[in-house]
């Protein structure tokens, strides 16, 4: 089984759409976005994944989420025959955190034909065997302080090294501030993070904010040689779900 997160109650939100950030930016994707995240992002724009009604972790907006019109919870098989039914070559899995749910996404994605997999993952937990022949393309996003998560939790130096060894990992940070990026330069030298895999993108879930943080990161990532990401969806639709 499967929990997914839902667009309307009872509707898991598995849908296709272009892929709006990272290294496959524009790319027409199908999405499957997953419920439940072991971090806790105070500026998270999913908090609908983890957020339900009675935990008190921080986030900016203060709201909850009740847990039954947020979640879905399908057979990997009816999982498998949405995604078919959508068409396309490229599937990406989101969340929340998609690795906690590992084993039961190897089983889905073995019933699937031959697809470019994606998975977006905090960069926490490492992907078990099963899964991980399976996937293409590693999206590991870490969590940086203004995140509010500990760097206990969220940095975990032999989850990072490995991500950094692996070809198919491209790094992603979200940042805000100077400070964000500073973060991010002593992380690259840290784990010796390719510069060719390693993308700065600005936070913010509307296009003004998007874009005035984009003219504020562009000469820093000329500066120090990182490529940029913008948020694509948040252009074309808005901070909505399934998109």
């Amino acid at each position: 089984m499967l929990t997914l997160a839902a667009t309307t109650p009872g509707e898991p939100e598995i849908f296709a759409s272009l892929q709006g950030e990272g290294p496959s930016i524009g790319r027409p994707s199908v999405f499957v976005r997953l419920s439940r995240c072991n971090l806790a992002c105070v500026w998270c724009d999913t908090a609908y994944t983890w957020r339900f009604t009675g935990d008190n972790r921080p986030h900016r907006d203060g709201m909850d989420f009740a847990r039954a019109a947020n979640q879905v919870t399908l057979d990997e098989d009816a999982v498998a025959a949405r995604i078919a039914a959508l068409g396309g070559n490229r599937l990406v899995i989101t969340g929340g955190e998609p690795l906690l749910q590992a084993p039961a996404l190897a089983r889905m994605l073995a019933l699937l034909p031959p697809l470019h997999v994606e998975i977006e993952t905090n960069g926490t937990i490492a992907p078990p065997p099963a899964l991980d022949t399976l996937v293409h393309q590693y999206n590991v996003s870490p969590k940086l302080a203004h995140s509010g998560n500990p760097a206990a939790l969220a940095l975990i130096p032999e989850r990072l090294a490995a991500w950094a060894e692996d070809p198919r990992a491209y790094f992603k940070f979200v940042v805000a501030s100077d400070g964000d990026v500073t973060e991010v330069l002593d992380l690259r030298e840290t784990y010796r993070i390719s510069v060719e895999r390693l993308l700065v993108m600005p936070e913010g879930t509307a296009s003004a904010m998007l874009n005035a943080r984009l003219r504020w990161l562009a000469p820093l990532a000329q500066e120090h040689g990182l490529r940029l990401s913008d948020r694509l969806h948040i252009h074309l639709y808005g901070d909505t779900r399934g998109t």
